[in-house]
């Protein structure tokens, strides 16, 4: 039988795929994690999905100490070793470049993994349609990420044979990307999560790598289009970022111009600060807490006081 050879050129490269998901759009469905994303947000819960490319990630409580080099003596780089309690020191950097990770061939315990596999279109498919039976009727995939729209041919082939295969579609995205591009996948797509992080452009660029300009061009291009899905914004409420009256005042304002009528604010959450060690980068949030629900509920009546229906976390009709 025949061997079909990956090709990152053609295949989606995913780091995750989550069944039977129920906080990722409506009814029980599959969300899949893409890798690659134009945005650096300092607070990111997915930073291993950062790159489109594959990465190492090490788990530190996982690895077997002193008496075990399998991922030293394999390392064709030399830019792993161990300090004095066994643990390993790895050149991020040297690791990065690297094609074949060895390493985690000759790792037993699963302390070095290789993060990102490619699929072909027809794999994929086979997954979605092995869950599809477990999803009821309101259910289907939800590609998320990363940024889905950073492998966008892959995307818009697997979303056209979804419609093609009655599968209900949905995308969690930060709406960086060609207009064109963006417009194109919006309508392959029933159910859009749009992320609005900052109405400021200064300040998203401080927080994000890059400036909102793009991000609120292109969600005024969908709701000026007779794109027929439903769009829902989602806000990630960050402390000391855009919890702020006026932020929230005016992402309100932005969505009542276009008749935009349903947000769905996030609170932060420091767990992705372990993903952040794993991947070997630092995490400037570690220090921070939960967002309270006092907090939470001051945001939601400040958009109802415009007429803006608020959904705090998921507590959601979805």
């Amino acid at each position: 039988m025949a061997i079909t050879k990956k090709s990152p050129l053609t295949d989606g490269l995913i780091f995750d795929i989550q069944s039977h998901s129920i906080h990722d759009g409506p009814g029980c469905r599959t969300t899949v994690f893409m890798m690659g994303c134009p945005l650096r947000c300092i607070w990111c819960a997915n930073p291993e999905g950062q790159e489109k490319k594959e990465r190492l990630l090490y788990r530190k409580n996982k690895c077997a100490g002193k008496d075990c080099v399998r991922c030293i003596e394999a390392c064709p780089h030399k830019s792993l070793e161990k300090d004095s309690d066994g643990h390993l020191m790895i050149n991020w950097h040297a690791c990065s470049s690297c094609a074949d990770f060895k390493c985690t061939e000759e790792c037993f315990y699963e302390s070095l993994v290789k993060c990102g596999k490619y699929f072909t279109q027809e794999e994929l498919m086979k997954i979605l349609n092995r869950d599809r039976y477990y999803w009821g009727e309101a259910g289907g995939v939800t590609f998320s990420g990363g940024e889905p729209l950073a492998q966008k041919d892959f995307l818009l082939s697997v979303l056209k044979n979804c419609k093609e295969s009655f599968i209900h579609t949905a995308i969690e995205t930060s709406c960086l990307a060609k207009t064109e591009d963006f417009l194109e996948i919006m309508n392959c797509t029933d159910f859009v999560f749009a992320d609005i992080k900052h109405m400021n452009s200064v300040k998203h660029r401080e927080y994000t790598g890059t400036d909102n300009v793009l991000i609120l061009k292109n969600i005024k291009s969908l709701c000026e289009s007779r794109w027929p899905g439903k769009l829902v914004i989602r806000m990630p409420v960050i402390e000391n970022f855009n919890n702020n009256e006026e932020n929230i005042i005016n992402t309100a304002e932005f969505m009542k111009n276009l008749s935009l009528g349903e947000i769905n604010i996030l609170s932060f959450n420091p767990l992705g600060e372990s993903k952040w060690r794993q991947c070997g980068m630092n995490y400037l949030y570690k220090d921070c807490s939960i967002t309270g629900r006092d907090m939470m509920n001051k945001i939601k009546d400040l958009f109802s006081e415009k007429g803006i229906v608020c959904y705090i976390d998921y507590d959601t009709p979805w």
